[in-house]
């Protein structure tokens, strides 16, 4: 029995520390300047705990099903736990969003993780109350119970501030935003609608990949672009490259510049794949894979709410949308390789970012690696707005 308590311990703190990671990014870098936010973080506390009560009581089961049945239920709450914290990462610091509950899609697996937690910890209160020698039947209805209450006040009352913190955001007038318009109508357009691109666009992209958890190189290019007309530059620092790329084309004329090089005149046809927010939109988000796209709700971004949707990639249109991969992975066969892209629709109904990933075997990039990832970010803001593009000096 100690063997058995002492491993449910490790599985409780494991949770309490992945709970507590979690809370410390909701209070710590949560700040979109709504009246709840200082509340919300406090709220986020409340599953530690939860999660702490299992590791002072442990839900020992004894029996050749009922513990496996144990250790599998905190298994379970963490394999929900660790990528719905990867998730947040990524939603404060990357993808400027600050809506914590975008939708029931991207609530669930914290939903989840939230009672599997509470239900590890209630058969061990449970057991704590009613001893070790009682029916197993009522230790079992006790636990649900306790946990079905913990996950109703926890989650309730999370979800209800962090909303109503939201709707103030909403709610409060914004002037302007670089992402789009922050009045109009009153949601933006589904995943599946009309999708376009704006007239003119500020572009970032952000490129980088890793393999086997090493990272092999980042791609940093920003430019502007208007109509099929563009000017930006890359910086790429890589195993394989090092050093700035750039494109532009103006009226009939097009430049291209690459490391130890000047800008060089060339065919404008062949700069037709380096319009970035244009090719992302006409290689990866066609409306074919946006029919089965994936709904994750309506966010805040700078001011602007957007519809936040995910598609299904592989790695053969990642290429074809993001040819910068190139200065990454050189000509490396991808298509076995499979990931996804989010995209944000604005009330515009125009196309404002993009970020996603895509992984697979990585032998061709590195002889002898396993596994291979390159993510990537890239905005269009102050769409729409006139610009006036300069041609390159030789």
């Amino acid at each position: 029995m100690r063997v058995r308590t002492f491993e449910l311990r490790l599985i409780a703190v494991a949770l309490v520390v992945c709970w507590s990671v979690a809370a410390g990014l909701v209070l710590l870098a949560y700040r979109p300047g709504g009246p709840l936010d200082l509340v919300v973080g406090l709220l986020a506390l409340t599953p530690i705990g939860i999660a702490l009560a299992g590791a002072i009581w442990p839900p020992v089961a004894r029996g050749d099903v009922a513990f496996p049945a144990i250790v599998w239920l905190g298994i379970l709450a963490l394999l929900c736990l660790v990528p719905s914290i990867t998730g947040v990462v990524n939603q404060l610091l990357a993808f400027g969003s600050r809506t914590l509950l975008p939708s029931l899609e991207a609530a669930y697996p914290w939903l989840l993780a939230l009672f599997a937690t509470s239900l590890f910890s209630g058969f061990g209160i449970a057991r704590r109350l009613q001893g070790g020698t009682a029916i197993r039947r009522r230790r079992l209805i006790a636990g649900t119970t306790i946990a079905l209450v913990l996950t109703l006040l926890s989650g309730l009352a999370f979800g209800a501030v962090a909303v109503a913190n939201d709707v103030a955001l909403r709610d409060r007038p914004i002037e302007a935003s670089r992402f789009g318009p922050t009045a109009g109508a009153e949601q933006p357009p589904l995943c599946d609608a009309d999708l376009e691109a704006g007239s003119s666009a500020r572009l970032n992209l952000h490129m980088n990949a890793t393999v086997d958890l090493r990272p092999v190189g980042t791609v940093e290019l920003t430019g502007i672009r208007v109509g099929r007309d563009l000017r930006w530059l890359g910086y790429a620092a890589t195993s394989r490259q090092l050093g700035q790329f750039g494109a532009a084309r103006i009226g009939g004329q097009a430049w291209t510049i690459s490391p130890g090089t000047r800008w060089q005149q060339v065919e404008p046809a062949s700069v037709d794949a380096d319009t970035v927010d244009l090719q992302a939109l006409g290689a990866a988000l066609t409306p074919e894979l946006r029919a089965t796209a994936e709904d994750r709700g309506v966010e805040v971004i700078e001011g602007a709410r957007a519809r936040r949707c995910r598609a299904a990639v592989d790695g053969i249109i990642f290429q074809e949308a993001f040819p910068q991969i190139a200065w990454l992975v050189d000509d490396a066969d991808l298509h076995r390789w499979r990931g996804q892209l989010d995209y944000w629709v604005f009330l515009d109904g125009q196309l404002g970012q993009v970020a996603g990933s895509i992984n697979g075997e990585a032998t061709d990039i590195v002889p002898d690696a396993l596994n291979g990832t390159v993510e990537v970010r890239l905005t269009a803001t102050e769409r729409g707005r006139d610009t006036f593009l300069y041609p390159p000096s030789p």
